[in-house]
């Protein structure tokens, strides 16, 4: 019986480990030849309209929310406000301040974001993360955030987060804009 005990916790770790990996190498590179090409200033420049979904990491949706956004360039700084609006009525505001750096590579800060956002893009794709504490019933949690967003036609941009504490994704978030 502890034979195949050990066999069993040995199989889920491998399991594990090879997810692990996985997700590590999801990198931007991938998607350098794909199209349309994204473009995070000309995206984000004017108003997009949002609708996304956050959920547990069960798959279950807790949170819906609309986003109305508006970005504005001068030069190589962009400004985008976001004003969440929760299903629950509940209201959010952030302003970023993000900033491109002359490798073409991205930088973000925001009010509740810790430290900067750091971004690339290749082809389709743009890639951000970052950390933010975030309140749940009471307590705060500071979570890392990987975003991964894929330019699609007709001015629609998909958003897919995944919110990381300790190395493992405890909720996703799924946003589709369009401008």
């Amino acid at each position: 019986m502890m034979k195949y005990l050990i066999a069993f916790i040995c199989f889920i770790l491998l399991g594990a480990i090879a997810m692990f990996t996985v997700a590590n190498n999801h990198k931007i590179d991938y998607y350098q030849n794909t199209t349309p090409k994204a473009d995070l200033k000309a995206y984000f420049n004017g108003p997009i309209k949002a609708w996304g979904i956050i959920q547990d990491w069960r798959g279950r949706v807790v949170s819906r929310f609309d986003v109305s956004m508006v970005g504005r360039w001068e030069g190589d700084i962009g400004t985008l406000e976001e004003d969440f609006s929760y299903y629950n009525g509940g209201k959010q505001k952030r302003v970023w301040t993000i900033k491109k750096l002359s490798n073409g590579s991205y930088v973000g800060e925001a009010e509740d974001i810790i430290d900067q956002a750091k971004g690339s893009h290749k082809g389709s794709a743009l890639f951000w993360n970052y950390s933010m504490d975030i309140p749940v019933e009471g307590r705060t949690y500071r979570i890392k955030f990987d975003d991964w967003m894929w330019q699609m036609n007709d001015g629609v941009l998909i958003n897919r987060s995944y919110l990381k504490k300790f190395g493992f994704t405890v909720a996703e978030l799924t946003l589709f804009m369009k401008k």
